[in-house]
């Protein structure tokens, strides 16, 4: 989800929440501790050189129950982090604390902002060895292109 589709939907809000892959809410009292533009520049394991930028959003659960985090409040502050940072439209990456660390995807369904799961994966799999997967096909869905050896045509 992008910067843009975060802004977009928090205008059609009047409440928060963010939403985890097992499906339980994060309690409703998080705060967003940062918004931030991280940059990433590495090599992959093909000797290519990589640069990523994502726009991240920190949530923590704080001990202050009294508050919750409005829409419009959220939207000043990406809206600030923008103007300081010079952030683009970047994809939302998000940072939130159970057991460790972990780091999410942003999707929103209408009604909560959901953190999806993140994979890893070789960025240059043609260039260090990884073998290319096999499509896997129904042997049902496919059809015979030989008609030479069709039952009764005397070929076998």
């Amino acid at each position: 989800m992008k910067l843009s589709e975060v802004k977009s939907a928090l205008g059609k809000l009047d409440t928060i929440a963010f939403q985890l892959p097992t499906g339980e809410l994060v309690p409703t009292h998080f705060h967003v501790t940062e918004v931030g533009k991280v940059a990433k520049h590495f090599i992959d394991c093909g000797g290519t050189v990589r640069n990523e930028q994502v726009a991240n959003f920190q949530l923590w659960n704080a001990d202050d129950y009294n508050h919750r985090l409005h829409p419009e409040k959220l939207l000043s502050i990406i809206e600030l982090s923008e103007k300081v940072l010079e952030m683009g439209d970047l994809q939302v990456e998000v940072e939130y604390q159970a057991e460790t660390i972990g780091k999410f995807g942003l999707h929103f369904d209408g009604v909560n902002f959901q953190l999806t799961r993140k994979q890893t994966d070789c960025l240059a799999k043609d260039n260090c060895g990884v073998p290319k997967q096999k499509s896997k096909v129904r042997l049902s869905t496919l059809q015979a292109t030989d008609t030479s050896c069709t039952p009764g045509s005397g070929c076998c």
